[in-house]
């Protein structure tokens, strides 16, 4: 069964530094409907000006991925990492018992566009910890690429929840598959460009709840880029 969430039905706010999307509820944004989807908790998507960000601010007992599509990103945090995220790169911070962190746009003229994803863990008070791993275009192209994981599997950033994030970059006409195991959900998110998902037409921002389904055949129509979680 393929559940659609629209594009133009998620949460929205524009505070003039920030334009942001949510796929789920978040801050001022509330649906009961849509609180998430198994151990998926927030999908954002978030451009922010030149020169501002977001301010130091807390985490606790979260999976938090960041995706940059285009632009920079600075992240500092208080485990003492500091890093510039550029696409094609998937950071990753384990919240765990508390870390602080900011993310600022260093780029005086250009925006940065990014997707950031929470994933509740199955095991909560951990050590906080921090990854960040580029993936090249070549990884990526007209392939699911796995890049997040529970044990860290083909070179991905292991993660405390039983879930797999792959992202794609599908050409036109190029198409890919994805078999889940029974009693697995999976969620799609289509970041740019459209595409097909067992013949569901999807364009940017568009996003599927999929269950009972086993395999998943997804087709690209225009250059289209791609998140997809397979969960438990």
């Amino acid at each position: 069964m393929l559940t659609l969430r629209p594009a133009n039905a998620r949460g929205h706010a524009d505070h003039g530094w920030l334009n942001t999307f949510h796929s789920f509820s978040f801050a001022d944004y509330h649906d009961p409907a849509n609180m998430g989807f198994s151990a998926l908790r927030v999908i954002n998507e978030d451009v922010v000006a030149p020169g501002q960000g977001f301010g130091t601010h807390p985490h606790r007992d979260m999976e938090i991925i960041t995706i940059v599509l285009s632009g920079q990103l600075q992240h500092k945090d208080s485990m003492g990492n500091s890093a510039v995220i550029r696409p094609g790169e998937v950071q990753h911070m384990s919240a765990g018992t508390g870390v602080q962190h900011s993310e600022f746009n260093p780029d005086p003229a250009t925006p940065v566009h990014l997707m950031q994803i929470w994933i509740e863990p199955n095991q909560t008070g951990v050590t906080p910890r921090y990854a960040q791993k580029p993936f090249t275009a070549e990884e990526r192209r007209d392939q699911l690429r796995l890049v997040a994981s529970s044990d860290g599997r083909d070179g991905s950033i292991p993660i405390h929840q039983d879930a797999r994030l792959f992202v794609s970059t599908l050409s036109p006409d190029a198409t890919v598959s994805h078999t889940l195991d029974q009693g697995r959900k999976a969620y799609l998110h289509v970041a740019h460009g459209s595409l097909t998902l067992n013949g569901q037409p999807l364009g940017a921002g568009d996003g599927v709840r999929i269950q009972d389904e086993s395999v998943l055949a997804i087709a690209g129509v225009d250059t289209a880029d791609l998140l997809l979680f397979d969960l438990p």
